[in-house]
């Protein structure tokens, strides 16, 4: 096979991903213009073209020669311009929000307003949103059965499952074979059913095993079975199909679905990529409950802040609460103004490193409920101005660095996750089943609302989908880091009672290092 006839088929197999047909004279066109270059960069222009071309919303989905001619116009001219910093934060009711078109295989951009105050609506909607999300990943997952073109058969097609809708399952009297992508809820006290957007369905879980993972009320998850009697008889539970960042990337186009204000995703940018290798020393610092009302506490995060003086990271991010006593708002107010005191002498810090402020669900001034807006600047005033690169953000909120996506979430998580789980699983490490689940479910909140209340209109804030390079969660249980699917999944613990450790991430390296303030004694 020739080398032009090996990049051809590549060039359409990427292509049809997406769910389009590439005229002859394009793939030639673009096969040409690749051959010069090395395997790898050619996988990634490859990719970088398809989502360019997929960014410009055209009416049918046969691709021309004169659209990849405009795709790498539009790539070659990505790089760094006024939108693209090297570290930004990114507010929680900043994030986009996208719904799934079924018709056009894509995800579209949600310009409807959002307001705290949802519609009544709301709960379903966002609800209804996730099953979609799940849905069309795991309808293209090789295990299961993909439509063909009229009169053509798939091969190897006989041992993929069908997955099914609840109206296509109760329509009969009985069926085997049953796969079932539903959400876990009791219609009834004591009996579980699985929801889908068709209708609900009772199930026997009595007999059922179940994969890797925590299975809560509120998650998605995929039942395998007989209909029998209008019960669905579990056989088996798994979680959802976890995918890869880079095949989910493709179905939003260049469109910039992580939030900021560039208007394409900066994952794509050379430059902020040639930075990022290059700044192998450069360090994210993360710590959670940063109780400044304990004095050891803040004895310990002043010897943290003077140590990293000398080696400023590119960023330092406190987690709350702030206070482990909430009894005056207004004693918080001299809490930062101690914690500006100190950071004021850091000389470095002041002209190197951003200060990030993400507040708990216990701190003053909002609602136990997520996404939370950020510490009043009433109360954080004076930090800011003897620090002027504190920054008050949401919990949860995003952070870029260069082309890495971050998500931070300060919520006793994997607690809840392990009290609210109807199986816990007796093999393997919890913090695996805790990454395994978030992952495969592809949100921060896998449970009812009365177990984790969120925002129904801002549900996207907590969204995991794609996939980030990094989850950092701020949950009191004992720190870990591990990766599924290309994912870090890191939980910082508590800086008190963990003998006041802490966690630094290294974005070149992609490495995680556990760090501890050492004992005066």
């Amino acid at each position: 096979m020739s080398e032009i006839h090996r990049l051809k088929s590549q060039i359409v197999s990427r292509f049809s991903l997406g769910g389009f047909q590439i005229r002859s004279e394009a793939s030639s066109f673009l096969a040409q213009q690749l051959q010069p270059l090395d395997d790898a960069e050619r996988k990634k222009w490859i990719t970088n073209v398809a989502n360019h071309v997929q960014g410009q919303c055209l009416n049918l989905p046969v691709i021309e020669k004169q659209h990849i001619e405009l795709a790498i116009k539009e790539a070659n001219n990505t790089g760094l311009d006024d939108t693209e910093t090297i570290f930004r934060v990114i507010s929680a009711f900043e994030v986009p929000s996208f719904v799934y078109c079924v018709e056009k295989k894509k995800f579209l951009l949600d310009t409807n307003k959002k307001s705290l105050l949802a519609t009544p609506d709301g709960k379903s909607g966002y609800i209804r949103e996730r099953y979609w999300l799940l849905w069309q990943k795991t309808c293209r997952h090789e295990s299961f059965s993909r439509r063909t073109t009229p009169g053509m058969e798939e091969t190897g097609n006989k041992n993929k499952h069908i997955l099914r809708k609840v109206e296509n399952i109760v329509s009969t009297s009985k069926m085997n074979d049953v796969v079932l992508l539903g959400l876990l809820t009791q219609l009834t006290e004591g009996r579980y059913y699985l929801e889908d957007p068709t209708g609900s369905i009772p199930i026997d879980i009595s007999i059922a095993t179940y994969s890797a993972g925590l299975f809560c009320e509120g998650c998605f998850l995929l039942a395998y079975g007989k209909y029998r009697d209008g019960v669905l008889k579990v056989e088996e539970i798994r979680s959802p199909v976890p995918e890869l960042a880079a095949n989910s990337i493709a179905f939003y186009g260049t469109a910039n679905s992580w939030g900021g204000p560039s208007k394409t995703l900066l994952k794509y940018s050379r430059n902020l990529n040639d930075l990022e290798k290059a700044n192998v020393e450069h360090s994210l610092v993360f710590l959670s409950d940063c109780w400044l009302d304990n004095p050891i506490v803040l004895e310990r995060l002043e010897q943290l802040l003077k140590g990293y003086d000398d080696y400023p990271p590119v960023a330092i991010v406190l987690m709350g609460p702030f206070s482990r006593r909430n009894e005056n708002v207004y004693t918080l107010k001299s809490l930062f103004v101690k914690l500006g005191e100190i950071l004021s002498t850091c000389e470095k810090l002041k002209s190197q490193t951003d200060l990030v402020i993400v507040p708990s669900i216990d701190d003053p001034a909002a609602a136990n409920i997520l996404p939370r807006p950020p510490i009043p600047g009433a109360l954080a005033g004076e930090l800011i101005k003897r620090f002027p690169r504190t920054i008050l953000t949401t919990n949860p909120c995003r952070l870029q660095y260069c082309t890495q996506q971050i998500v931070v979430c300060r919520a006793d998580l994997v607690t809840k996750l392990c009290r609210n789980t109807i199986h816990f699983p007796k093999e393997g490490l919890l913090e695996e089943h805790f990454a395994r689940t978030i992952i495969s479910q592809n949100t921060l909140a896998p449970l009812t609302p009365i177990a984790f209340p969120t925002h129904w209109n801002y549900d996207a804030a907590l969204s995991l989908y794609p996939l980030p390079d990094l989850i950092v969660i701020g949950d009191p249980c004992q720190g870990f880091h591990t990766t599924e699917q290309g994912c870090t999944v890191m939980n910082v613990g508590s800086f008190p009672k963990s003998k006041y450790a802490f966690k630094v991430y290294y974005p070149s390296s992609r490495t995680v290092e556990d760090s501890q303030i050492p004992d005066e004694d």
